[in-house]
């Protein structure tokens, strides 16, 4: 009985983390969009990164960076689970680029480091800084979770 239900438990922890393919029909911010399967939305948000919130300096220019990458385009997510916020979390592929990647590497995003496991994607960081590409032009940029903490205490 108790090997069913492990069996079980695997097989759906499994299924909740295979990767998954569809239509990016919003981008909600520079880190999220809304991905069309199987006829129903499915919110995403870009695991390993943090862009800036809307309201924040070069919010609107990563949400219209993100949207110029993703949206009406076909996707393929690589699902790393879902947060607390009940969206899933995963690396978004478009026409075989990493979205995520490419968010870092134009500077219209961080790597996240609280939750960072590729850190190639902290050397792209660096490298856009360096070359003060995005939001790496503002002398003083503010991390979007620094930013949210003051923003909402």
């Amino acid at each position: 009985m108790r090997t069913a239900l492990v069996a079980v438990l695997l097989a759906v922890s499994s299924a909740a983390l295979a990767d998954f393919s569809g239509t990016v029909v919003r981008v909600v911010d520079g880190d999220t969009l809304d991905v069309l399967v199987a006829n129903r939305p499915v919110r995403v948000r870009l695991a390993q990164i943090d862009a800036p919130e809307r309201r924040q300096a070069y919010g609107t220019r990563a949400r219209q960076a993100l949207s110029a990458m993703t949206f009406r385009r076909v996707v393929t997510v690589a699902d790393a689970g879902a947060d607390q916020y009940g969206r899933e979390l995963g690396t978004v592929f478009v026409a075989g680029a990493n979205a995520n990647a490419a968010m870092v590497d134009r500077g219209m995003a961080w790597a996240y480091r609280q939750y960072v496991r590729d850190r190639s994607l902290i050397r792209l960081e660096q490298q856009a800084r360096a070359a003060r590409r995005g939001l790496w032009k503002d002398p003083a940029p503010v991390a979007p979770w620094r930013f949210r903490a003051h923003a909402f205490p």
